[in-house]
C-alpha cells in the first residue's frame, strides 16, 4: 500500500482573539476599558496545520489532548475541514486557552494556558496512529512539558523505524529560550526538516542572518525552511540555499496562525512532489490567506456552519 497519510502531533486550542486599534499592548488602557472585537476560535499550532493541510487536500490526522469542556466541538471543527481527529479527552482540566491580542498592524501577544495539552504523553500513543503515514509532523509546543518530550521521543523514534519522514516546528522564541535552543535541537534531529521562523532560527542556530541561519540548521537536520512573514521564505539544504520567495503583498487583519498556514503549505506540496521553490511558494500562499482572517484556521463559509458549531459547548 503507497503511504500518503499526514501525522501531525500538536496542540489544539480555544483562541480568544481581542483586535484592538492601538500600536501592541500599549494600546491597552490599564485599570480600565479598551474597546475591541472579540472572538472565539478553534486554535493551536499543530491543530491549525492539520487543518490547513487537509483544506489544501492532504490525507491528515492529528494526535492531541483535549479538556472535558471544549472536546466535543473541537472534533466537529477538526472533522468539518477534514481532519481525522485522534483526540484524548482529559477528564481533569480543561482544553488549552490562548488569549490573543491583535494590535492595529496584525501582531499578537498572547497569554496562555496550556491546559489538558501539556499533559499529552507516551500514554496518549498507539503505533497504528502510523498505519498509512508518509510523513509526521511535530509541534515544538509538544516538547515543552516532560510528557509531551517522552511522546515526542517515542513518535519520532517509531516513525524512524518505519521509514516515516519528520519535521518540526519550532513554535515559539520565549519558551524555546526556556527549553533551551541546542537542547531542542539535539531532541528533534530525527527530523529531516525544521520549519522556524525568523526569530526561532536565528535564537537554533546562534546566527544573525536568515541565509546563515538557514545554512547552518541544515547541516544538522538536512533542510531548513525559514518562515520570513511579508518578506516571503527560503530553503537550505545540506549547507546551501536551494530556493527563494518573495512575500505577497496581503491586507493584513490577524497573523495568528500564518506560519501553521506556511507549514501546511509546505508540507502538502513536498508530499505532491514539488520541488523547493514550488514547496516554498505554496506555503507562502497559505500563510498569506491566513492573515487576511481572523483565528489561525481556513476561512469557513456561513453555509458550512450549523447552529451547533457557531461557539464551544460544556460537554460535562
Amino acid at each position: 500500500m503507497t503511504r500518503t497519510g499526514l501525522l501531525v502531533i500538536g496542540d489544539v486550542v480555544t483562541d480568544v482573539v481581542a483586535l484592538h486599534g492601538g500600536p501592541a499592548l500599549a494600546g491597552l488602557a490599564l485599570g480600565t476599558d479598551t474597546d475591541a472585537d472579540i472572538v472565539l476560535r478553534p486554535g493551536g499550532s499543530g491543530a491549525n496545520t492539520a487543518s490547513w493541510a487537509a483544506r489544501l487536500g492532504a490525507d491528515v490526522r492529528i494526535l492531541t489532548r483535549v479538556g472535558f469542556d471544549t472536546g466535543e466541538w473541537h472534533a466537529a471543527e477538526l472533522r468539518r475541514v477534514g481532519v481525522r481527529p485522534h483526540l484524548r479527552m482529559d477528564p481533569d482540566r480543561p482544553t488549552a486557552v490562548v488569549i490573543a491580542m491583535v494590535d492595529a498592524t496584525g501582531e499578537r501577544s498572547m497569554l496562555t494556558n496550556r491546559g489538558a495539552g501539556g499533559h499529552i504523553g507516551v500514554d496518549d500513543w498507539d503505533a497504528t496512529l502510523l498505519d498509512g503515514v508518509r510523513h509526521l509532523h511535530l509541534s515544538g509546543y509538544t516538547l515543552f512539558a516532560e510528557p509531551g518530550l517522552q511522546l515526542s521521543r517515542l513518535a519520532m523514534a517509531e516513525a524512524t523505524l518505519r521509514g516515516v519522514t519528520i519535521s518540526v516546528d519550532p513554535a515559539s522564541t520565549g519558551p524555546l529560550r526556556s527549553f533551551g535552543p541546542e537542547r531542542f535541537v539535539q531532541e528533534t534531529l530525527a527530523a529531516q526538516l525544521i520549519i522556524p521562523n525568523l526569530d526561532e532560527a536565528l535564537l537554533l542556530a546562534g546566527e544573525s542572518s536568515a541565509e546563515r541561519a538557514a545554512e547552518r540548521l541544515s547541516l544538522r537536520y538536512g533542510a531548513a525552511a525559514v518562515k520570513l512573514g511579508s518578506r516571503g521564505a527560503l530553503m537550505a539544504k545540506d549547507g546551501k540555499l536551494t530556493a527563494r520567495v518573495p512575500g505577497i503583498a496581503t491586507e493584513v487583519v490577524d497573523s495568528t496562525g500564518a506560519g501553521d498556514a506556511f507549514a501546511a503549505g509546505l508540507l502538502t506540496a513536498l508530499l505532491r512532489g514539488a520541488d523547493d521553490e514550488a514547496a516554498l511558494d505554496a506555503g507562502r500562499r497559505a500563510g498569506a490567506e491566513a492573515v487576511t482572517a481572523i483565528g489561525g484556521r481556513p476561512r469557513i463559509l456561513a453555509s458550512e456552519m450549523g447552529t451547533d458549531q457557531l461557539y464551544p459547548l460544556n460537554t460535562n
